[in-house]
């Protein structure tokens, strides 16, 4: 297991009203108290971001918010400033995951405004990459990564770097209960590793948190963790109920 602090997020996608949303993270504070080994984080939807924050401002937990937009303001309906999401109590931001990159057309170069404007506004990225499973079979799992990395990351400073945390999330992983085996996880995170080395340094590369995403559930999370380029974790379905939540939270390895 690495030496990096632990980092465990919870996404919340479009589940839970705002009352629904509260009572779990209520359920989580309660659960979680005295937790301390691991950051925690769990980024409910818009609606919910304010209100949750109220319940965990106390605990370990921390808010995050699933997306924004790079602009300060202006006539950009549906969206979601970085300022808004502050002044809502989120110290992080999840960006480029890929249902947004799915279904909403989201590109590299589009990450890469929303990382800078992220930075610009003390907020800490959560940067999602993956490839799909026909990326896989064809063996484009590292060239899609390296692309999805140099262009995300393209003109920012290893200082910069500091404040980023990168989630591996294999497409083919999301929601459908297929999970990567703990060493076919290593083995990206490893080389995402060596590429952050290559582009920013090797203190950069020693320092930067890895997550991975994928069907992450209480069952595996202990394999994943004992991997030393694996240093936690973005869950999805599993985080919506707090027991199962903690229970990723509470690893044994």
């Amino acid at each position: 297991m690495s030496k990096r602090k632990p980092f465990i997020a919870g996404n919340w996608k479009m589940y839970k009203t705002s009352f629904e949303a509260v009572e779990t993270a209520r359920k989580l504070v309660r659960i979680l108290k005295g937790i301390n080994h691991v950051d925690i984080m769990i980024a409910p939807p818009f609606t919910a971001l304010a209100a949750v924050y109220e319940v965990v401002k106390e605990s370990s937990v921390m808010v995050g918010a699933q997306n924004l937009f790079w602009e300060k303001e202006g006539a950009y309906t549906g969206e979601i400033s970085p300022g808004m999401i502050v002044s809502s109590g989120c110290r992080y931001v999840i960006i480029g995951h890929s249902e947004r990159r799915q279904y909403f057309g989201e590109t590299d170069c589009n990450v890469n405004k929303k990382i800078r404007a992220a930075l610009n506004n003390s907020l800490v990225p959560v940067i999602c990459i993956g490839e799909t499973e026909k990326e896989r079979d064809e063996g484009d799992t590292f060239n899609i990564l390296d692309k999805q990395i140099k262009m995300g990351l393209e003109g920012f400073s290893p200082d910069d770097l500091k404040h980023v945390i990168l989630a591996y999330e294999p497409v083919w992983a999301i929601g459908t209960g297929k999970t990567a085996t703990s060493d076919q996880a290593q083995e990206v995170h490893r080389f995402l590793r060596s590429l952050i080395e290559n582009l920013f340094g090797k203190k950069i590369a020693g320092s930067v948190r890895i997550l991975y995403g994928g069907s992450v559930k209480p069952e595996n999370i202990g394999e994943l963790m004992l991997m030393p380029d694996i240093d936690g974790a973005l869950v999805g379905g599993a985080s919506l109920d707090a027991e199962k939540f903690a229970g990723i939270i509470n690893f044994k390895i």
